[in-house]
């Protein structure tokens, strides 16, 4: 038998701020760089967005050009939880319903590896408030590990795809540049029925240090957190072949372990017996279609899961060449979740 768990967190998880250091104020290097502040403030802003931008800039902030495209590539590695389970079958013959077995099956631990690209365009409507979409797909590979009532390992590869909308602010107290941001992503895997909703908050504080003789080209680094929270809800369906591409190989022994297993239930007890029936129902029939390879059997399985851990630390850097370009690079070295991030952001007037 084969459990499909797709975990399409990847694509939300790292579309942050793509300017946040750019709040940064000018003042705060104004023994470096006083005529490019002053400049600044007689600067005549003659563009629609940000809303409030002259006013930036006459207080000598060098606000981002307010709009951009992003674009980014994250690979991530993390635990997810089971609960709730429910598993069902379909043949030429038979139609078996989702039916909650969790009374029969336990998991040890999973864990899902993702890469993603997208595509994030974003607008700052004013200089402490950017809204941006996500559009994208990635691949997702899920290792699921059964233990009980036999041992199975097994992994599926999955194409995803992902749209989604967020918001984020920005500001400087003293030194530091804080960014908050929030996203909400829509991630429809194909072995899914339907899309999966993902909320990431993120918190990061940062500094800025400017080149010395080039003030609009800028080094920063931050350190921060990660909240993933996904919709926990998913139902879908896969074929044996799919679940267990070695199925032909290995059907004996996963029928040879299952008659194991249920041969010392006693039916005597009434838990026992309660197992037995429930096994009868659901899992007999799977394990007769595994005794056949039977690759084109369909399992169906709904399921309540969640990240292992919702909070993680990151620490990243950005070089801004010039106020149209920026690159970065971010990591997700602390907690469960283990996470990279590369991306390149073009800039420009509204």
């Amino acid at each position: 038998m084969k459990l499909r768990y797709l975990t399409s967190l990847i694509v939300a998880l790292f579309c942050f701020v793509n300017a946040a250091n750019a709040q940064y104020s000018a003042k705060k290097v104004k023994s470096k760089h006083q005529a490019y502040t002053d400049s600044l403030k007689s600067y005549e802003y003659n563009y629609l967005f940000p809303i409030w931008g002259q006013g930036a800039y006459k207080k000598g902030f060098d606000i981002p050009y307010p709009g951009g495209v992003m674009g980014n590539f994250i690979w991530m590695q993390q635990s997810i939880l089971i609960e709730d389970f429910q598993l069902g079958v379909t043949t030429d013959s038979l139609d078996i319903p989702l039916t909650p077995v969790d009374e029969l099956l336990k998991f040890g631990k999973n864990s899902n590896t993702s890469w993603a690209a997208n595509v994030r365009p974003d607008l700052w409507v004013f200089p402490f408030l950017n809204v941006y979409g996500l559009f994208g797909g990635g691949v997702s590979t899920t290792e699921i590990n059964l233990v009980n009532p036999i041992p199975i390992s097994t992994s599926v590869t999955q194409d995803l795809r992902t749209a989604g909308v967020g918001v984020m602010t920005a500001f400087g107290v003293g030194p530091v540049w804080i960014s908050i941001d929030g996203n909400w992503t829509w991630n429809k895997a194909a072995l899914l029925d339907k899309a999966v909703r993902v909320n990431v908050l993120g918190v990061r504080f940062g500094h800025t240090f400017t080149f010395k003789n080039r003030p609009d080209r800028n080094f920063a680094i931050w350190a921060g957190g990660m909240r993933a929270k996904m919709e926990s809800e998913t139902v879908g369906k896969i074929t044996l072949a799919e679940a267990l591409p070695s199925l032909g190989e290995r059907s004996q022994e996963i029928v040879d372990n299952y008659n194991e297993w249920y041969a010392e239930l006693d039916p005597n007890n009434p838990i026992d017996k309660r197992i037995m029936e429930k096994a009868d129902e659901v899992l007999q029939p799977i394990v007769d279609r595994i005794e056949a390879a039977d690759g084109s059997t369909v399992i169906k399985y709904g399921m309540s899961k969640q990240v292992a851990e919702m909070w993680n630390g990151v620490v990243g850097v950005q070089f801004q060449l010039n106020k149209n370009w920026m690159f970065r690079s971010e990591g997700g070295i602390i907690g469960d979740r283990k996470s990279w991030l590369i991306s390149a952001n073009y800039r420009f007037k509204i």
